[in-house]
């Protein structure tokens, strides 16, 4: 089938994303999530939010002692760029913060890391034309926000346009889009039955696997020599997460099934296979700023 390039994005954030204010993830699912990736010679880059990093100073220094890469995350997992579908209270920062909200977050979790991330991924693939003219002024070399499921244009890592992030342009910094199943007919009005998350433990390694044979064979097909199958996967999903009502305080919070479905050594076992069937395809392993240097 030929070689491809994979990226693995670790999303170093609270259990079930923006809804929690724990870290069990972190704490107990990480450790696993480093050894299947020693097992399988693959090397990551971990996203970190500020929060995160200042909470969990020690698996900052372990996960780099893996040979993994220091990406960041945002401050505090806020929406920075445009949002593509309601979450209640989850409005964007305003334009103005965005710069100091990255720029802070970057200092915090190189002053955690004593490494200055030069990857970043917006919470939610919520990126846009604002973010990566940001990224671009501090110094980033890469940004994986762009979620293909949404806008279905670029296959490939590309340099983004100054004035329309979703384009081709001149800038500096090399985008790396979120690969999605671009040949299905879509049902959902958002496209997200397009996405590849958390496809691999609801449905199982060979369905992801399937997608990812499909997406490699549409970018081919269009003259994509060498595909790019950058993934987007979080601690929380390799321990186990409670199955009903969160007590928030001042609220329960009760994840849809499919979030928090088979997280824990399920998905630790299909992502085994996955990584298993990704070698057996021709995949390299790479991180995001691996990806952004060939493009440089």
């Amino acid at each position: 089938m030929g070689k491809c390039n994979v990226v693995f994005g670790v999303d170093m954030e609270t259990d079930v994303g923006s809804y929690t204010d724990h870290y069990t993830g972190i704490r107990d699912g990480m450790p696993k999530l480093l050894d299947l990736f020693a097992k399988h010679h693959v090397k990551s880059t971990c996203f970190w939010t500020a929060h995160a990093a200042t909470h969990n100073p020690e698996m900052v220094k372990v996960v780099i002692a893996g040979g993994h890469e220091t990406g960041c995350h945002s401050l505090e997992h806020e929406t920075l760029g445009d949002p593509l579908f309601p979450l209640p209270n989850n409005w964007p920062v305003r334009p103005y913060e965005v710069e100091r909200r990255i720029e802070e977050a970057t200092e915090l979790v190189e002053g955690v890391a004593g490494i200055h991330p030069t990857s970043f991924r917006c919470p939610r693939l919520w990126g846009s034309t604002k973010v990566v003219n940001v990224l671009e002024k501090l110094g980033y070399k890469a940004d994986a926000s762009l979620p293909l499921f949404f806008y279905r244009t670029m296959i490939r890592p590309y340099h983004p346009d100054a004035n329309d992030w979703t384009k081709e342009g001149s800038m500096k910094l090399v985008e790396i889009p979120n690969f999605c199943d671009l040949a299905m007919e879509s049902h959902d009005p958002w496209q997200r039955d397009r996405d590849q998350w958390p496809l691999f433990r609801t449905e199982g390694a060979e369905f992801l696997l399937e997608k990812c044979d499909g997406f490699l064979r549409y970018v081919r097909e269009r003259g994509v020599e060498v595909p790019t199958l950058c993934f987007y996967i979080h601690p929380w999903e390799f321990a186990p997460m409670p199955q009903g009502a969160i007590d928030l305080g001042e609220a329960d919070v009760i994840p849809k099934h499919f979030i928090v479905k088979n997280c824990g050594d399920k998905a630790i076992e299909e992502l085994d296979k996955v990584l298993a069937g990704l070698a057996e395809r021709g995949a390299e392993f790479k991180t995001a700023g691996m990806i952004a240097d060939e493009y440089h």
